[in-house]
This record gives C-alpha cells, structure tokens and sequence, in this order.
C-alpha cells in the first residue's frame, strides 16, 4: 500500500492476536519474499533502478533467479508489492454498519498509513518517487491497480448491498483507485514534505462533494 497498491497477499485477519499460526512452509515463504524485497530496495538505493538486475537482486537475497521470478513476475511487482492490502480489506468489513462508507475508509486508510509509516518510511518514500521516475513502475502500477479495484468491488459490494459487477460499484472503486495513485505520485512530486494520510483526507474529500469552482483572488 503506498497508498494503495495490488493485493498479492491472502487476507488475514485485522487483529495480530486474532492471527492464526503460520506454518514452517508459509513462514519460509514470508521471509523469502521480503529478503527479496529488501535486497531489491538496498540495491535501487546503492546503483538505481535501471541498473538493478534480477540476478544481483537474487544473489543479494541468497537464493536463484527462477525464486525470485516464482514470487514476483516482473522487476516492478518487487517494488510495488506490500502486505497491506490484505488488511485493507479486512479491516473496511469490520467497521461499524451504520458507518458512511467513507468514514470507514478514511479511518482505514489512516490506520494503514500509519503502520506503514511506523514500519518502513524509507520504501514508501523510495517506492513512491520510483513511481514518478521510473516510467515502467508506474505503467505496472496502472495495470496491477485492477487487481485492487476487484478487492474494492468486493467490500463495497457487501457493506451496500450491491451488485460487485454492477456499474455504479465498479465506477466508484475505480475512482477511488485512481484519485489514490494520484495521492501518490503528488505527495512524491513534492518532496513528501506534506502528511499523506492528509492529502488522502483531501481526495475523499473530492470523491464525496466534487470539484468546487475556486474562489477568485484565493
């Protein structure tokens, strides 16, 4: 989630002390794939982006190419995937019924803010101005977003009642997605000098009452 990013993980649950026991297999698997990708953020940040390869990032990380291939299908899914949507999705269904949808999400997206924030600043900030740099990360963030906006259907769907195929659901999802990739790459065009989890505030806020025709003079 840089602020919102594929879901490539399975959902678990919201609360960590509600977390059933990971196996042996399932935790090597966790600990395979973020060696990956911390290999390849130390490797971006020492050589750049062009210059990072997947056999240095597979020899960084102690294991073979077809591993890293096996867990992230291109160079760009090792940047841009997190574990964060999972609980996306998990924590919007477990908000109050009677609460506005966007309520919901706002107190979500300012919860998974702040745990990202809090565990690893460095690759959000790093992820993010890759986005705006890297032409190629940020055209495979536009494809992988469809895989988001399938999980939005779904929550959306059950907390209204609707249809997740339906038009108006599939709309509203996609906009969404697309007014939080633009958070991003904003926040990253300017230094990240402002609070994200604020400019995520100010594009709900565009969602629920439009586009207001600026004051003259403001």
């Amino acid at each position: 989630m840089t602020v919102m990013t594929a879901a490539r993980t399975r959902s678990s649950p919201a609360s960590p002390a509600d977390r059933p026991r990971l196996g042996l297999r399932e935790r090597k698997k966790i600990k395979t794939r973020e060696a990956i990708r911390a290999a390849t953020y130390v490797l971006i940040e020492e050589q750049g982006y062009d210059a990072t390869t997947i056999e240095q990032i597979a020899d960084r990380a102690e294991v073979s190419p077809s591993t890293v291939f096996r867990y992230f299908p291109t160079k760009e899914d090792i940047v841009l995937t997190d574990e964060y949507d999972p609980l996306l999705e998990q924590e919007l269904l477990v908000r109050p019924a009677d609460e506005s949808w966007l309520d919901s999400l706002r107190y979500v997206m300012r919860k998974a803010i702040g745990l990202q924030g809090a565990e690893e600043p460095r690759v959000t900030r790093l992820r993010t101005k890759l986005m705006v740099e890297v032409p190629a990360v940020r055209s495979r963030m536009r494809e992988s977003m469809s895989v988001t906006g399938r999980l939005l259907c779904r929550v959306i769907a059950e907390r209204t009642g609707r249809d997740p195929e339906g038009l108006e659901v599939r709309v509203f999802a996609m906009s969404l997605i697309g007014g939080l990739m633009e958070t991003s790459l904003y926040w990253a065009e300017n230094g990240h000098r402002e609070d994200l989890a604020d400019l995520v505030d100010r594009a709900l806020d565009v969602l629920e009452h439009g586009l207001e025709r600026k004051p003259e003079g403001s």
